[in-house]
């Protein structure tokens, strides 16, 4: 389950078990619920402050359960509109938000990297990458619409229909991560540019970011239905 450190001003979220590096770190409902849990106790802070997400091992997220999914197929478009939650979350947060990209990000969880507003990405391994054409999995409206507000057009068809995996140097350069640094160097990395962000929070911070991100917004607020996402019927 995710847990929560502090970093000075930082608040640091990592995405999987305390002392374990194996996860994948999955979007299970409770992972849902206990990811959402950290971000309330970030919020009802005072201060300066700005938030990292990160993970340890392998894997920065490798997006769905699909173990639940296929385990509850009748459940199926009430857990996407769940998962659409962690973006909204992300993209309005009244704090500057970096995600320290340490290792994988696929499918769901890299379109939570793409989320927050800037990211620090491994340099040397692992991969940016939406598999979902390999898995003949369909993208729901408000992924859709999330990936289509932060990815330029030729980023987005690359990344959607081929199933483009992207090191760090591609990423950038598609404009998917905003930089890297060293295994080592990561989380210090993107520890300092949230640090220098901290004063930032302020109450026009999500009203600006609601604004920006309006449309993408709208579509992860339209509800998963067997008519928009035929999956699992």
């Amino acid at each position: 389950m995710p847990y929560l450190e502090r970093s000075g001003d930082v608040f640091v979220l990592y995405l999987g078990n305390e002392g374990q590096t194996d996860n994948e770190n999955r979007f299970s409902p409770d992972w849902i619920d206990a990811f959402h849990a950290e971000l309330d106790k970030v919020e009802a802070s005072e201060g300066a402050a700005a938030l990292v997400t990160v993970a340890t091992g392998k894997f920065y997220s490798n997006g769905l359960d699909t173990d639940w999914v296929f385990g509850n197929l009748d459940k199926i478009h009430g857990y996407l509109d769940r998962v659409h939650t962690l973006y909204t979350r992300l993209l309005t947060f009244p704090l500057p938000t970096v995600a320290a990209i340490n290792g994988h990000a696929f499918g769901a969880g890299a379109m939570l990297a793409l989320s927050h507003d800037f990211s620090v990405m491994r340099g040397d391994r692992g991969f940016w990458s939406l598999p979902e054409v390999h898995l003949g999995m369909p993208f729901t409206v408000g992924m859709n619409g999330l990936l289509k507000g932060r990815l330029a057009n030729p980023v987005c068809v690359q990344a959607m229909t081929t199933g483009h995996r992207f090191g760090a140097d591609e990423a950038i350069a598609a404009g998917i991560v905003t930089a890297k640094a060293d295994a080592e160097e990561v989380l210090p990395a993107a520890i300092a540019r949230a640090a220098a962000l901290t004063s930032l929070r302020k109450p026009i911070a999500p009203i600006i970011k609601t604004a920006l991100h309006a449309e993408t917004l709208a579509a992860l607020a339209t509800p998963v239905t067997p008519e928009n996402l035929p999956f699992g019927n």
